[in-house]
């Protein structure tokens, strides 16, 4: 995740804090000092900074700290809250037209991913039933047509094009105008870019603002650049008044502080995220759950939701009856793997869990699709009688699956030892309600701390 060394840092802080019981006014002002060179770190423009470390302390040294009997868990709050308002306070929605279609008009430098985020883009309102139109508005950039209209084949969505010799707010104009006559109710127009902002760009921009009036101008700005992210929102902000910023590259390594300080710098909000290259990688932005990621107390509500999006619910209710009743095949365990596949990536999902950067050795938890295609390739090797009944695996049958998945006979044993060990925790849940409940949750912790994933 962005930020990932300022959420280490920050935590590291509250610990201490957690740690001395009641707290002084020393106390605190240690602990905000620490928390101001985090956020600098994290590359927080100087003056957010200042303030909001100033409006913490006011709150963090008042008689609410002071005398509770949970004085640390009150400033984590605080910081929480004021974290919060800081990018934004609530989650700022798209615009929608009072009569169709909704225009959005793609803004930014070169290079930031606005071409890939108006797909993206696409393909969110399409999961939420709309019908988009996309416009390929950049007659500058070698490709960028294609890109686009490759992008719309792979999302389905249709592709308004006049080529790369007419000017393009005639492109703007005459997309509008076919997004009405074909009842697309978003028209999503994708502009073009300069290494820096220019007189030209700007003025061009302008001009396609006044030909369609749209209802959303979003800034497309790279998340790894830091605090010119901001600089370019400023300026960007200032010459075309914009409704909202989308970030890109969120879940690269990076320090995370354009997050942190666009809201508070521009004024402008920011409504959605990137946190990946894949086409559903594109999150509404909640300041809330950011502020709750940042702090380590994860963020259930996107995991729910994302759960709720990509997981069949009569699946996910037969797995856990399987699961309960021990009776989990290998085949289930890879129609598993690939339902949270679809959820996005293993560290991603971690990040999301509360205290999940506590735990010892979870931070360095990396699992790439090559090590799931590894595991998936042995479970592929196996015969439909060996999936269905584990029991069935000999030595000689693992040595076979090992020569035909690409994997050592230790790689095999290993995996096929843990999904035993799955199973037989599964089986320990579904008897912790009886009279042996007890026992068996003992037993189920012994067997938990063993457990790793696959290799």
């Amino acid at each position: 995740m962005a930020f990932e060394g300022l959420s280490s840092r920050l935590q590291s802080v509250f610990s201490k804090l957690r740690g001395k019981g009641k707290l002084t006014e020393d106390d605190v002002n240690e602990a905000l000092r620490e928390v101001r060179l985090a956020l600098l770190e994290a590359d927080v423009n100087f003056k957010v900074v200042k303030e909001f470390i100033a409006k913490v302390k006011e709150r963090a040294i008042g008689q609410e700290v002071l005398q509770s009997f949970t004085p640390a868990m009150v400033v984590v709050d605080i910081v929480n809250k004021e974290l919060t308002a800081l990018m934004g306070g609530t989650q700022s929605k798209l615009a929608r037209a009072n009569k169709p279609p909704t225009v959005i008009m793609m803004v930014g430098l070169q290079g930031a991913g606005k071409t890939t985020t108006t797909g993206k883009l696409a393909k969110l309102l399409l999961q939420q039933n709309h019908r988009p139109l996309l416009a390929a508005g950049d007659i500058y950039r070698p490709a960028a047509i294609k890109q686009l209209q490759v992008l719309g084949e792979q999302l389905k969505v249709p592709v308004f094009s006049l080529g790369d010799k007419v000017s393009p707010v005639e492109i703007a104009k005459q997309a509008l105008q076919h997004a009405k006559d074909h009842n697309n109710d978003y028209l999503i127009i994708d502009t073009a870019g300069r290494l820096h902002i220019d007189e030209s760009l700007m003025d061009e921009l302008k001009q396609i603002v006044e030909a369609v009036s749209p209802d959303e101008i979003l800034l497309v700005v790279d998340a790894m650049t830091g605090q010119d992210a901001v600089n370019v929102a400023e300026s960007f902000h200032k010459q075309l008044e914009l409704t909202g910023v989308v970030l890109t590259k969120l879940d690269g390594d990076t320090r995370g502080g354009a997050a942190i300080s666009v809201k508070a710098v521009t004024g402008c909000p920011i409504k959605f995220a990137a946190m990946g290259e894949k086409l559903d990688a594109l999150e509404p932005f909640h300041p809330e759950r950011m502020a709750s990621r940042i702090l380590g107390m994860g963020d259930m509500l996107t995991l729910i939701e994302k759960a709720q999006a990509s997981i069949d619910a009569d699946k996910a209710k037969e797995m856990e009856r399987k699961l309960r009743t021990a009776e989990f095949t290998f085949d289930d365990f890879l129609e598993q793997m690939e339902q949270v596949k679809k959820l996005g990536p293993l560290d991603q999902l971690l990040d999301m869990l509360p205290g999940a950067g506590k735990i010892k050795g979870m931070k360095d938890v990396k699992v790439d699709d090559k090590q799931m295609a590894r595991v998936a390739a042995i479970v592929k090797s196996m015969t439909k009688e060996e999936r269905q009944n584990p029991d069935l695996l000999s030595p000689s049958r693992r040595k076979r699956l090992a020569a035909g998945s690409g994997n050592s006979v230790q790689d095999v044993n290993r995996f096929i030892k843990q999904f035993e060990d799955m199973r037989k925790m599964m089986k320990q849940f579904s008897g912790m309600m009886g009279p042996k409940g007890a026992k068996q949750l003992k037993n189920l912790k012994k067997l938990g701390r063993g457990m790793k994933f696959p290799f």
